[in-house]
């Protein structure tokens, strides 16, 4: 039998990479039309209360990215109602409705806050979700005396710096629908947890939950034994964006405004800091955001960004360029 000779080539590894982005990006026009007949809820006096220190936030802004993110918010809260409803019919029980949690990671001086307050008085205009509450997950970083102790303050807003045990605890009952679940108060001003204060939340319809590595997954575990992320018990999540060098100068504008005003009080922790003059502050103020809130952003919260499933991509004066959406 003769050999039979072929030309057939090795095959080459297959290509991995995988180029297709699993959003879809909308420009801000685009983005605007989906408003549809949304109507404003809020008016000028309220948006301007809304506003963060350093953060500008418009009418337009409102118009144009909220209220078409507020309208697909609603729609995500009624069909994660029915869908509740739906299994309680199934298994034959009757419960209240559990909440909706949203999600909000991003960057200090992003303008999460700003983000969190202005859905919260959009969304409380809905008739089918009208008790909405906000929740900064500051108040989970532990004290400055544990943190001191085990030498973490230059750490602070680090996933080290929070009591992750104590949070997960905290939104467990609150998915539960346990009533009066209570969570500790941070202080800006003092630099510190608050003792015996608390912010209480009761079976709202939803709650955003606001902070800066809330969309951090958790170590897996080799024995395959679950632990839950904090993110597991977030129903929707969003993730304020904007190039570094703007947020960088947004946190050192803030800085130095707070070095006119907040930090001139005695009481205030930074109080040290109003006594710099504007050079030196502008100075502290990059070596702050340079040496902690930089670098906890390219270690820790910008590696969260694609697990949102909303994007809101910022750009000066915190106006909105672009807005990716999480195919389903």
């Amino acid at each position: 039998m003769n050999k039979i000779e072929t030309n057939i080539m090795p095959r080459e590894p297959k290509d991995t990479k995988i180029n297709g982005s699993p959003y879809t990006t909308f420009t801000r026009e685009q983005w605007a039309k989906l408003r549809a007949d949304t109507p404003m809820t809020i008016d000028k006096n309220q948006i301007s209360q809304l506003e963060g220190l350093g953060d500008k936030l418009s009418v337009e802004e409102v118009e144009d990215i909220y209220l078409p993110m507020s309208r697909l918010l609603s729609f995500y809260v009624e069909a994660a109602q029915r869908l509740h409803k739906s299994t309680l019919e199934f298994l034959n029980r009757d419960e209240d409705k559990l909440p909706f949690i949203i999600g909000m990671g991003g960057s200090v001086a992003v303008g999460k806050s700003t983000t969190a307050r202005v859905l919260q008085a959009l969304l409380a205009h809905w008739p089918n979700h009208p008790r909405v509450e906000v929740l900064p997950t500051d108040g989970f970083l532990y004290p400055n005396k544990v943190l001191e102790e085990n030498n973490l303050m230059d750490r602070k807003g680090f996933p080290e710096s929070y009591d992750i045990a104590a949070l997960l605890k905290f939104l467990s009952a609150v998915k539960a629908g346990q009533p009066n679940v209570k969570a500790p108060v941070y202080s800006h001003f003092s630099y510190d947890i608050l003792p015996g204060q608390f912010i209480t939340v009761d079976r709202p319809d939803i709650l955003i939950v606001e902070g800066l590595n809330v969309l951090q997954p958790a170590v897996l575990p080799r024995d395959g034994m679950a632990i839950p992320f904090v993110s597991d018990f977030f129903d929707f999540s969003i993730y304020i964006d904007a190039d570094e060098e703007l947020i960088g100068q947004w946190y050192c504008d803030r800085f130095l405004q707070l070095t006119n005003t907040a930090f001139r009080d005695p009481a205030a922790y930074f109080h040290r800091y109003s006594q710099l003059n504007s050079k030196e502050a502008a100075l502290k103020a990059k070596e702050i955001w340079e040496s902690i809130n930089l670098l906890n952003l390219k270690e820790n919260i910008l590696p969260t960004r694609q697990r949102a499933h909303l994007i809101l991509e910022k750009g000066r004066d915190h106006a909105t360029k672009s807005v990716s959406l999480r195919r389903l």
